[in-house]
């Protein structure tokens, strides 16, 4: 789901394609970023907050499919992260006012240099910015996941589709160059979709790795997650 700014996450099905090829596009940016030795911040953990640039992404989005299967509410307060394990719940305050709102995360991004999270319009109307668009703020932990940190595994989506012929053309297409592609089926309310993936990997920055080989070869791709 590419956003419109605030930006970020999921794909989902073939209507997605530009947004999609504009996220891998992205993506091959932060990619280039990280070869010059630039790393992301480490997470927040409970006693210890991030302090970053909050945006936002709204109506453009609304109904989508988010990175956890959820289908995207902009009503619900909800946020998108890189790196906190989907279902964490978090405390956003916004440095410039002292509001604050607590959201939680089941969505990847942003995936913009310089942003650290990406609240749904609910969260950023809460803590006042929509208008600005973006706000320094400060990320708390106050939730792990039900069971803790989950461990998940990487994998790099090229495609969803909600048939599943699409899907098996393109596993078939990419099968005689990449052995470990393959289908993963995901409900979303009513709907089931087709996300074919390359992998999967137990660290980011290999998924990373294959996302920029596809990308350079003109198959647009995103780095997600799969639980374990």
């Amino acid at each position: 789901m590419r956003r419109w700014r605030g930006t970020s996450s999921a794909l989902t099905g073939a209507s997605a394609n530009g947004a999609h090829l504009r996220r891998a596009l992205l993506l091959v940016a932060t990619l280039v970023v990280a070869g010059c030795g630039i790393r992301a911040p480490a997470p927040p953990e409970p006693g210890r907050p991030q302090m970053g640039v909050a945006s936002w992404y709204g109506p453009g989005f609304h109904g989508h499919a988010t990175t956890s299967g959820e289908i995207y509410d902009q009503d619900d307060l909800t946020a998108a992260h890189p790196r906190l394990p989907l279902g964490t719940r978090a405390r956003v305050t916004n440095l410039d006012t002292g509001r604050s709102v607590d959201v939680r995360i089941n969505d990847r991004g942003p995936f913009v240099k310089g942003r650290a999270i990406d609240l749904s319009y609910a969260a950023a109307n809460a803590i006042g910015i929509v208008g600005a668009g973006t706000a320094p703020v400060r990320i708390e932990v106050i939730e792990r996941p039900q069971g803790g940190y989950v461990i998940v595994r990487y994998c790099v989506q090229v495609g969803s589709f909600s048939e599943e012929e699409k899907a098996t053309a393109l596993r078939a297409n990419l099968a005689p160059r990449y052995d470990d592609v393959y289908i993963s089926p995901v409900r979303a309310r009513a709907d089931l979709f087709y996300r074919v993936r390359v992998g999967p990997y137990a660290e980011r920055h290999d998924a990373e790795r294959r996302a920029l080989e596809l990308t350079s070869s003109g198959i647009p791709a995103i780095v997600t997650e799969e639980p374990e």
